[in-house]
């Protein structure tokens, strides 16, 4: 097993215990466009509720199976806390999604074949033996890169005024406000994970590049199914004029992100605890409705 001083550093930097915490959310007032006049920015951020649980759920599983190898009782610790608070994550999107559903946003079969698609590519396969560690490696790698965008996205959520500006519904605002901060708050466990299991750049590198190569026609496919499935009458105009406008506004980050943060990612020098401001994430965990409700 590797030993990094990636890892170690991370650990001396940011040594706050990582939990789940208790959240709790009140869909019941949400309106079918919860930021109000904006229909693709509205489903754009749908994409938390119907992509990411799934991809949540099977990272927690692999960070589950990854645990019998690591012999790091602080990495254990942060791996451990790291799985409750994806599975509060894919728990917490669930309701805001069966909400939507029970509005008018017909999305079951969709979510059915992303959980499928997920599965089928980033399952355990039930391997054994060396085989079985290899492809974990291969899936932390993978998640790896995935968790880097998620932590960007996540301080972009965090410092962004464009969504509270735009009259965002505060149920959901906080939802993704507070899911964005736990990213910056764990955004180092996956890597460290990856590192301490395998430590390959080579790896970090491909599987960063196919991180990028996954989420990206992800987030456009799902984005285009929402925006066919909304079953408004009126959708705002062409999608591709809200598009346009939504990013330059600042309403939705910018999609180019995909492309000018994987540099950086793949730095042999790069590490998570690079990202973001931890003390942000932190202050706004400790004021979050939901989370002190």
């Amino acid at each position: 097993m590797a030993d990094n001083s990636a890892t170690r550093r991370s650990y001396q930097d940011e040594a706050h215990a990582i939990h789940a915490r208790d959240v709790h959310f009140d869909f019941s007032s949400v309106p079918m466009h919860y930021i109000p006049d904006e229909v693709l920015a509205t489903h754009v951020t749908n994409v938390m509720h119907l992509v990411l649980p799934e991809g949540e759920r099977a990272m927690a599983a692999c960070l589950a199976e990854a645990l019998p190898y690591i012999d790091d009782e602080r990495l254990r610790e942060e791996v451990t806390g790291f799985i409750g608070q994806e599975s509060m994550h894919a728990g917490s999107h669930e309701g805001a999604r069966t909400h939507l559903q029970s509005i008018g946003l017909d999305v079951e079969s969709y979510v059915r074949k992303v959980a499928w698609l997920v599965d089928r590519v980033l399952g355990d396969h039930g391997l054994t033996g060396k085989a079985k560690q290899e492809w974990l490696k291969e899936r932390l790698g993978v998640f790896a890169g995935m968790e880097h965008f998620t932590a960007v996205i996540g301080e972009w959520l965090l410092e962004s005024e464009a969504l509270e500006n735009a009259g965002m519904h505060p149920t959901m605002l906080d939802l993704v406000r507070w899911h964005g901060a736990e990213e910056v708050e764990h955004r180092s466990v996956v890597f460290d994970a990856y590192m301490h299991l395998d430590g390959g750049y080579g790896r970090r590198a491909r599987t960063g590049l196919l991180a990028t190569g996954v989420l990206l026609p992800l987030f456009v496919i799902s984005t285009a199914y929402l925006y066919r499935k909304d079953p408004s009458a009126d959708k705002g105009g062409f999608w591709g004029t809200q598009f346009v406008s939504a990013t330059v506004r600042g309403v939705i980050p910018s999609f180019t992100t995909f492309f000018t943060e994987i540099p950086r990612y793949l730095r042999p020098s790069f590490h998570p605890s690079q990202l973001g401001s931890m003390d942000n994430a932190l202050r706004y965990l400790a004021h979050s409705p939901a989370a002190r409700a």
